[in-house]
């Protein structure tokens, strides 16, 4: 449910989506909250993504000894981001 509600109005805005991660994300997964602001450019967002992508990847949180819930949770963000991703690439960066 608290990742629905996470999600919801930012489907495909990748933007939106990485300045809130911190509301999603439990404190020991080592995530450092992003602005907006520093969200501007296309290079600055594909940085966030992988900065993201690392910190959230399945196999990393697995390593990482995670729970059930942290990696259900890690899981879904992951396909969310990657979705968004994909929306940003085909927006933004041609």
């Amino acid at each position: 449910a608290e990742i629905k509600r996470w999600g919801a109005g930012k489907e495909g805005n990748l933007r939106a989506l990485l300045s809130t991660l911190q509301y999603v994300l439990w404190p020991e997964c080592g995530w450092q909250p992003v602005s907006l602001t520093d969200l501007i450019t296309a290079a600055s967002v594909k940085k966030v993504y992988r900065k993201a992508t690392l910190c959230i990847h399945p196999d990393k949180v697995q390593q990482k000894g995670a729970n059930l819930q942290q990696k259900y949770i890690a899981e879904k963000v992951f396909d969310m981001l990657k979705e968004s991703w994909n929306k940003f690439n085909s927006e933004e960066l041609f």
